[in-house]
């Protein structure tokens, strides 16, 4: 009995139906399909599977699991490991920059450097805790490199002048003239006018000392667009009061190049004049020592 009924249960599965679709105005057959209620069955079947596993693809291989909780980039670890280290070199960049141009500000406002400052060193390093012992050998070593100025950091070209030269001497090194002109105001330590002033033409070119290179060119409050230059045996010029720079840091030039042009910007100017300075060893020094003008 049983048996008969799921005969007879499989038997309408297979029942034909037909399924049309007419037009209502004129009743004109467009579409006639004989389907079983078995065939809508496995027509719902497949296109069931055929969109799951549509979605799981997506789910699985695309971006938008990334939205669904619980789901992460598998290189989002390796991202954060490397935006670490990037920040910890850019903080380290940051306090030796911020250490550079403290330095050059201080050169450009004519203070003098303590005994006692640390210079150039980063202060996230302490070594006042290493204890270390050196051989005679190593110490002979550290002198003759130490004496040999051509591993001077603070130039760029070894073969451009015989390192081997005492600065103390002024006809061993010479100067460029700035510019021609005027000196209207001398060097004078005691008033703390680090400098001469010249006085040309207007729109005169002011022109590099010696080689070296720009460490600092940029706009100040009180000495308008100032231009220092790194010279060879630790000596610095700097222009100031300049009506627009020709050069930028760390740009390279040569003795008698056009760095600026002669103006009179900045608060403290008087008037349209160079102000020179030099300097030798972080110390300012008259340039009428170094230079005839």
């Amino acid at each position: 009995m049983e048996k008969h009924k799921d005969k007879k249960r499989l038997e309408k599965l297979r029942y034909k139906y037909r399924l049309v679709l007419m037009n209502e105005d004129n009743f004109e057959q467009k579409i006639s399909l004989r389907l079983s209620q078995l065939n809508v069955i496995g027509i719902v079947s497949v296109f069931s599977l055929f969109w799951i596993g549509i979605m799981i693809y997506i789910l699985a291989f695309t971006s938008v699991r990334e939205y669904i909780p619980g789901y992460t980039d598998p290189h989002l670890a390796s991202q954060v490991y490397k935006m670490e280290l990037a920040l910890d070199s850019l903080e380290h960049r940051y306090t030796l920059q911020n250490r550079y141009m403290s330095n050059i500000q201080r050169i450009l406002r004519g203070e003098d450097f303590g005994n006692n400052e640390n210079q150039g060193q980063p202060e996230i390093y302490d070594y006042s805790n290493i204890k270390n012992t050196t051989s005679v050998e190593d110490s002979i070593l550290r002198a003759e490199v130490e004496s040999q100025s051509a591993y001077n950091l603070y130039f760029y070209d070894a073969q451009a002048v015989d390192y081997d030269r005492n600065i103390t001497d002024k006809g061993l090194m010479v100067f460029f003239k700035p510019i021609s002109g005027i000196i209207t105001n001398h060097f004078n330590a005691a008033l703390k006018h680090f400098a001469i002033d010249l006085v040309s033409e207007r729109n005169d070119a002011v022109k590099s000392v010696y080689d070296g290179i720009v460490i600092f060119s940029d706009w100040t409050i009180n000495t308008g667009y100032v231009i220092a230059i790194q010279h060879p045996n630790n000596f610095i010029s700097v222009y100031k009061h300049n009506s627009a720079l020709l050069k930028q840091q760390g740009d390279i030039v040569k003795s008698g190049d056009p760095i600026a042009i002669i103006g009179d910007s900045g608060e403290q100017s008087s008037g349209p004049h160079l102000h020179f300075e030099l300097w030798a060893n972080g110390s300012p020094v008259n340039p009428l020592d170094y230079i005839s003008f």
